[in-house]
């Protein structure tokens, strides 16, 4: 069997699987507990996500996120040193350095990310980055052609 695919997965993706247990970024968690892909995030993103569901959404889309969390069990790694983080400061917004600088330190295939104002830009497109980031529609759509 070929090794699994790393999926990095952004604070937005949880944020809306918590709130929508039927949209593309649930299922995008029931692929990376499938056989070909697994979700890889860091704990500054899990806790993103926790604050923004608290203060955005129900007590109920809280739960589901727990649940989604255990069911889920990612891979977490360490939070990127400062030294990696500048490595990113000229291609994307300082806040979201984390996150990319994350995703391309563990070496995923796919950054999962709903935030396409910061990570679809073309400073990210010249960049070359070794990895493919996609929204959960096209990351859903990718597997659907590929097959899996």
């Amino acid at each position: 069997m070929t090794e699994k695919k790393k999926v990095f997965l952004d604070a937005s993706a949880f944020i809306a699987a918590a709130g929508s247990a039927s949209g593309g970024s649930s299922l995008i968690l029931e692929v990376c507990r499938g056989l070909h892909f697994s979700a890889v995030v860091t704990r500054k993103i899990l806790l993103e996500a926790q604050k923004n569901i608290r203060r955005k959404l129900s007590t109920e889309a809280l739960l589901r996120f727990y649940k989604e969390i255990a069911k889920l069990n990612p891979e977490i790694i360490k939070p990127p040193t400062e030294e990696m983080l500048s490595k990113y400061n000229d291609i994307i917004a300082l806040k979201d350095r984390h996150v990319l600088a994350s995703a391309l330190e563990c070496k995923v295939a796919f950054l999962i990310t709903l935030d396409q104002k910061h990570f679809q830009t073309e400073v990210i497109r010249q960049a070359n980055l070794p990895i493919t980031i996609m929204t959960p529609k096209e990351f859903l759509e990718f597997v659907k052609k590929q097959k899996y």
